[in-house]
């Protein structure tokens, strides 16, 4: 079936009742009933390690990236989509019982190194991680080929980029690991591209993650993150057995009724998408021709380095509902920019129904900036483009 159909009845299963009810069904249990020889019978045993509602989104989730394959993808999904980058960092730092080395976007959403400082860089094995460009092929390369070959080295995309739109050739970067050795995985931070849009496991990753809070759940209202493996890559396999493990053993799952709500998100992710796709294109035009606006950042624009990139892997029609633009005037003129905005709201996340615009160079960490001081990172909603422009207008021409 096409996507938009899977999407259109994902997790819908009609109940057992008598009403025969179409509205996926959360069952709230953490444990559940033996049967007098001590088996099973319904298959789960205690909710940390599966549970009927997050059966439903895992193979819900899973069918979307690979919609076309024989053989399921493999998807566990955690309760935040940070919870989802520590399973697979932790799962490259035990696989096969070699630590792991990380190779990473020199511009990757700040949290991922957060983590790395704060909660993995103490023991006897550290995990330890380095920087790339990774629209320049060469350079990835070189880190790839001077990495330990004593540790599981995992190459992390991240396409577009968080908050500066640049562009991964997935499909490229994953032959280029593989010439350099078949032991390195390939794992792609899909949030702000998600199925609709780009398939990473089509195009030779290992792996794909996703922070289900933003484009999944759809509505500002559920913390989720979800990670797929490719269900014939020796690598997908292992990893995603790696990451069931990790799942099963920390226990940081998403409750039933978190399952429920991206269920209910998913079976709209078409058209909103979509929709925020549509509108995003029409306000870089704008903001790109702008007087005040110093540069914007959209694949869906002809002069951005990676739109070639990004209309061969994102199937040529929609760039995403994620925009960023450099306020000419730099981080005081931004902030008054982002002050003016009536119907765009003042937040951080993404992937809601409404527009969100957030200055970005002040909420990452001193010292890791990577954000331009006049960045606004703006998420496009479901609202009319016309009174969104409208309110971007008004708010660059009075700051």
């Amino acid at each position: 079936m096409h996507l938009h159909s899977l999407l259109a009845h994902a997790g819908v299963r009609p109940s057992a009742s008598p009403a025969r009810g179409l509205s996926p069904s959360i069952d709230p249990s953490t444990t559940f009933e033996r049967a007098t020889d001590g088996a099973f019978p319904g298959g789960h045993v205690y909710s940390r390690m599966s549970n009927p509602t997050r059966d439903n989104l895992e193979e819900a989730a899973a069918r979307l990236e690979l919609p076309a394959a024989a053989e399921a993808a493999l998807c566990s999904s955690f309760s935040s989509g940070m919870a989802a980058v520590h399973a697979v960092i932790q799962a490259a730092a035990s696989l096969n019982g070699k630590p792991a080395h990380l190779v990473l976007p020199d511009d990757c959403y700040h949290g991922v190194p957060s983590q790395l400082i704060g909660a993995l860089s103490s023991g006897a094995e550290p995990v330890t991680w380095e920087l790339a460009d990774m629209t320049r092929a060469g350079e990835v390369e070189g880190k790839l080929r001077g990495a330990d070959p004593g540790r599981n080295t995992l190459l992390w995309l991240e396409t577009p980029s968080n908050p500066l739109c640049k562009v991964s050739p997935i499909a490229e970067l994953a032959e280029l690991a593989r010439s350099v050795s078949p032991e390195i995985g390939v794992v792609v931070d899909g949030t702000w591209a998600p199925p609709t849009l780009s398939r990473p496991l089509e195009m030779g990753a290992d792996l794909v993650l996703h922070s289900a809070t933003k484009y999944y759940g759809g509505h500002s209202d559920v913390l989720c993150g979800l990670v797929v493996s490719h269900p014939t890559s020796p690598l997908g396999v292992s990893y995603g057995a790696q990451v069931r493990a990790v799942q099963a053993s920390i226990g940081a799952v998403p409750s039933p009724f978190d399952c429920f709500l991206v269920l209910r998100g998913l079976r709209t992710m078409g058209v909103r998408v979509e929709r925020a796709c549509e509108s995003a294109m029409e306000l870089a035009a704008f903001l790109d021709a702008h007087p005040k606006v110093a540069r914007c950042h959209y694949p869906g624009l002809a002069s951005h380095p990676g739109h070639a990139a990004a209309r061969a892997q994102m199937g040529g029609e929609h760039f995403g509902g994620m925009l960023s633009f450099e306020v000419a005037g730099g981080g005081a003129a931004a902030v008054a920019v982002a002050a003016r905005c009536e119907l765009i709201t003042r937040a951080t996340s993404l992937g809601g129904t409404e527009t969100l615009i957030e200055h970005r160079a002040s909420i990452e960490p001193e010292g890791r900036v990577t954000s331009p001081p006049g960045l606004l990172r703006v998420s496009v909603g479901l609202e009319d483009v016309g009174d969104l422009r409208a309110d971007l207008e008004r708010a660059l021409e009075g700051a």
